[in-house]
C-alpha cells in the first residue's frame, strides 16, 4: 500500500508569483517520475488554474492568497488549489470551438478546456468561504 506524501505552498494572488508554483509543481512531478512533456503539461494546467483565480476569483487584487497542495500516492499525482475568491459554476463554461478560436486569433478563455485536456480528472468543490480545484494525473 502506497503512502501519501503531501507538499504545500502558498502564494500571494499576483501573477508575478506563478513561477514559484510552476517550479514547485514541476519539481514534484519530476521526482514522481513524469517525463518532460507531462511535466510541462501539468505546469500549464496549474498555471491556468492559478491565473483564473487571480483574474476572475480575486479580480486581480493582490491582497489574497492561493494555496497549492500536491499529494503523491502511488501512481497518482494530485493537485489541490484552494482560494477564497468569487465562486463560479464550471458547468457554465462552454467548450471552445477550436477551429473558430484559431481562425479569429482569439486570446484567453482556454484555461478550463486545457486543464480538462491535460489532466485525468478535474473537479471543483465549493464551500461557503473556500473554493478547491482538485486535479489528478496518473503515471
Amino acid at each position: 500500500m502506497a503512502t501519501t506524501q503531501s507538499y504545500r505552498i502558498t502564494i500571494p494572488s499576483r501573477t508575478d508569483h506563478l513561477f514559484r508554483v510552476r517550479n514547485f509543481v514541476s519539481e514534484l512531478a519530476r521526482t514522481h517520475g513524469f517525463g518532460d512533456d507531462d511535466i510541462n503539461k501539468i505546469s500549464i494546467a496549474v498555471d491556468e488554474a492559478c491565473t483564473n483565480i487571480i483574474k476572475h476569483g480575486y479580480n486581480f487584487s493582490p491582497d489574497y492568497e492561493i494555496e497549492i497542495e500536491v499529494r503523491r500516492n502511488g501512481r497518482l499525482f494530485e493537485i489541490l488549489i484552494s482560494d477564497s475568491g468569487k465562486q463560479f459554476d464550471p458547468n457554465t463554461v462552454e467548450t471552445p470551438n477550436m477551429k473558430e478560436y484559431l481562425t479569429h486569433y482569439r486570446r484567453g478563455g482556454l484555461g478550463l478546456y486545457l486543464m480538462k485536456r491535460i489532466m485525468d480528472k478535474v473537479e471543483f468543490h465549493f464551500s461557503n468561504d473556500r473554493n478547491t480545484l482538485h486535479m489528478v494525473k496518473s503515471l
